[in-house]
């Protein structure tokens, strides 16, 4: 069995999401990208539009925030392609792969240019995986159905033609499901990116040549933290409990990508040692608080990134001819050829 396929059944068997606040679920796979979507969404701050702001969008994007798992078995080229999207492998100096490989820090502006540097230092691009610009990827989707849906709302609100306020209507409805699904795949890759395992070469028991502590090496390491042991501990009151305060100042999408898989990253070596000392079996109070911190990251990330799309998206141009969204806000330009095309 190959990697991507292990990654993907570890992720793919779960119960649903249970609103109730201190109802235990089953497993870090489905459960647990349920969680991370509900409860960022739960959490986002009010200058967000209302419709992100009910139970309905939160169960939906916990939904959707299982997508890019539900996707495989299509196909090639399809499944090679996306299969590797939900881990990047870095070795313990933060380098993909080995040492020649780049650090986060260092990633080409571009994946074409990321595959290409890997294949000039002799590594093997599907095996190194590219979750970083899977996010990046997602999140500027995101800023553009912001963006459009910032317009067909502004303009919507003026236009006196009945038929064209009916588009507007329609048009922003149609964005208004786009956006959940698209926060969705969003959460699902943010989500995968606070994983420990979706960031190490060490994904399924300690990998090397080297292993000083002499941590686990079975293959079984993954799947039993992803799921017997999370399914006895998952708590959403204590995921929501263990979120940090929002900081979007100066975001900086490559910056905060970088930033949010270094610091999962950080958490392999204790996560092996604490599977070393038995954390992880039966009900040990460490493990529990390990599972919810990695969970909890993973949705303060998503709240923080969904609600940088949105503000980003004020200063936006869109459509064709390009409209400026702050002008289409402000009332000085009329949008409709932008948004139903010129022809």
């Amino acid at each position: 069995m190959n990697r991507q396929v292990k990654r993907l059944m570890i992720s793919a068997a779960a119960l649903m999401l249970i609103a109730a606040p201190a109802v235990q679920v089953e497993a870090w796979g489905s459960s647990g990208h349920r969680v991370i979507g509900v409860t960022a969404m739960r959490h986002l701050p009010g200058d967000l539009p209302g419709f992100l702001r009910t139970a309905g969008a939160a169960a939906d994007v916990g939904e959707y925030s299982r997508e890019p798992d539900r996707w495989k078995g299509a196909g090639q080229p399809h499944d090679r392609e996306r299969d590797t999207a939900h881990f990047v492998d870095m070795d313990d100096e933060g380098r993909v792969m080995d040492a020649r490989g780049m650090t986060m820090a260092d990633l080409p502006r571009l994946k074409s240019e990321y595959d290409a540097a890997l294949i000039r230092a002799g590594l093997d691009v599907d095996k190194a995986g590219y979750l970083p610009y899977a996010i990046m990827d997602a999140w500027q989707n995101l800023e553009r159905d912001f963006a459009y849906w910032r317009v067909l709302s502004a303009a919507e609100a003026r236009e006196p033609d009945l038929a064209k306020q009916a588009w507007y209507r329609a048009d922003r409805q149609r964005r208004e499901q786009l956006i959940l699904r698209d926060i969705g795949v969003l959460s699902h890759f943010v989500g995968d990116a606070s994983q420990p395992h979706h960031t190490t070469i060490h994904f399924n028991g300690w990998a090397g040549e080297t292993n000083p502590e002499r941590f686990t090496t079975s293959r079984r390491t993954h799947g039993d933290f992803e799921g017997a042991f999370t399914s006895r501990t998952l708590r959403q009151d204590a995921v929501e409990a263990a979120m940090i305060p929002m900081n979007i100042e100066g975001f900086d999408l490559r910056a905060r990508t970088a930033s949010h898989l270094n610091a999962t990253l950080a958490t392999v070596i204790p996560f092996y040692r604490m599977e070393k000392a038995g954390a992880f079996k039966d009900t040990d109070p460490r493990g529990a608080v390990f599972v919810t911190e990695r969970l909890a990251a993973g949705a303060s990330e998503l709240r923080d990134f969904v609600s940088a799309a949105w503000r980003v998206s004020a200063s936006s141009s869109i459509g064709w001819p390009a409209v400026k969204v702050a002008e289409v806000e402000a009332g000085r330009v009329d949008p409709w050829t932008s948004m139903v095309g010129e022809d």
